[in-house]
C-alpha cells in the first residue's frame, strides 16, 4: 500500500537517510570540482571556506600558498539503473511497442552536474533474482542509488519487490502533477540509500532536481541544497490541476523580471528548451498574465 506523502516530508525522509560523506585529502586536480572539508588559511588569514565548491581559482589560490592536496568531501558514487523490457539503447532499430533508453542518460549526466561521480548501468533485466544480483553488485562502489523504472508494465513492482529483499523500503504516491509512485529505503550491509523515480523522462527529472539532487549536495557537505529561486512576472496566463503541485518548464528572462510557460509540457524538449521552473501550489489553479509567481533557476544563459 503506498502512503500519501507531501513533497516536502518526501525530502525530509531522503535527507533523514543521507549524510556528508568523511572528508578526505585530494591532490588539487583531483579536488577540483569537490566541496571543501574545512576552512583554510594563510598564516591568520582566511583564504577558502569550509563548505564551498572547490573551482579552478580556489586551485588556483592553495596552489599560490604552496599546498599541494586540499581537505574535501568527496564525489558521491551514483548509480543509475533504468528498468524497463520496451527499451531499447539509443542506435539501435526500434520495433513495435519500443522506446529509446532516455533516462539512464539524462539522470547520469545530471547526477555529474551536481558534483558527483555518476555510473551508468544498462537496462536492468525484468527477473526478479537477475535484478537482484545487479543491484548487489552496485552497492560496492555506491553511496546512492538511482533507479527509473515505471512505464506500462510492472517494471515499478518488479523493483519494489526486489528492493524489499534487501531493507527498508517506503512506496509512496507524490501530491505532484502527473508524477508516479515513488520509493526510497536503505538497503544492502552499510544500508546505502536508494531512490526510485518514476519511468517518464519529464518526471524523472523534476523528481530529480526536487529529491535527489539536494541528496548529492548534502552529500557534498554544500552550504545550499536548493537551485536558488526568484520571484517573476508572468508573461501569460498558466492553469494547473488544484490538489497537486506543478513544475512547469519555462524561460526566465536574463534580468529574471519575467517568465515565460514554454507551450509545449508533455515532450522532453522541454527540458532542453527550459532555463527553470515556474513553481505552483496545490492551491493554485489559475494564474493570470502579471501575476508574481515563484521561479525555480535551472540555469543562466547569455547572448
Amino acid at each position: 500500500m503506498a502512503e500519501q506523502m507531501r513533497v516536502d516530508e518526501f525530502l525530509s525522509s531522503l535527507l533523514g537517510i543521507c549524510h556528508p560523506l568523511e572528508p578526505l585529502d585530494l591532490p588539487l586536480l583531483d579536488a577540483h570540482g569537490a566541496t571543501l572539508a574545512q576552512d583554510i588559511y594563510a598564516g591568520e588569514r582566511l583564504v577558502l571556506r569550509a563548505n564551498s565548491r572547490i573551482r579552478s581559482t580556489q586551485i588556483g589560490l592553495a596552489a599560490s600558498i604552496g599546498l599541494d592536496h586540499l581537505p574535501t568531501r568527496p564525489h558521491p558514487r551514483v548509480v543509475i539503473l533504468s528498468a524497463g523490457p520496451d527499451l531499447v539503447e539509443p542506435g539501435q532499430k526500434l520495433k513495435a511497442d519500443e522506446e529509446f533508453e532516455t533516462n539512464s542518460w539524462l539522470l547520469t549526466t545530471a547526477v555529474r552536474e551536481v558534483g558527483a561521480i555518476g555510473y551508468r548501468v544498462h537496462s536492468i533485466p525484468d527477473d526478479e533474482e537477475e535484478l537482484l544480483g545487479v543491484i548487489e553488485d552496485q552497492l560496492v562502489r555506491a553511496d546512492l542509488i538511482v533507479i527509473s523504472g515505471e512505464r506500462n508494465d510492472d517494471s515499478f513492482d518488479l523493483i519494489t519487490r526486489t528492493l524489499q529483499k534487501m531493507g527498508e523500503i517506503t512506496t509512496l504516491d507524490l501530491a505532484i502533477e502527473n508524477s508516479g509512485r515513488h520509493n526510497f529505503g536503505q538497503i544492502g550491509p552499510d544500508k546505502t540509500p536508494v531512490v526510485t523515480l518514476p519511468g517518464d523522462p519529464i518526471n524523472a527529472y523534476i523528481s530529480f532536481e526536487l529529491f535527489v539532487r539536494p541528496m548529492i549536495r548534502t552529500m557534498l557537505g554544500a552550504s545550499t541544497i536548493h537551485r536558488p529561486s526568484v520571484k517573476a512576472k508572468l508573461e501569460k496566463a498558466i492553469t494547473s490541476t488544484p490538489g497537486t503541485r506543478s513544475y512547469v518548464r519555462a524561460i526566465l528572462s536574463e534580468d529574471a523580471s519575467s517568465v515565460r510557460a514554454l507551450d509545449i509540457q508533455d515532450e522532453i524538449s522541454t527540458l532542453s528548451d527550459a532555463n527553470s521552473f515556474i513553481a505552483l501550489s496545490e492551491k493554485d489553479e489559475k494564474i493570470s498574465a502579471g501575476a508574481s509567481v515563484n521561479v525555480v533557476v535551472l540555469e543562466r544563459r547569455y547572448i
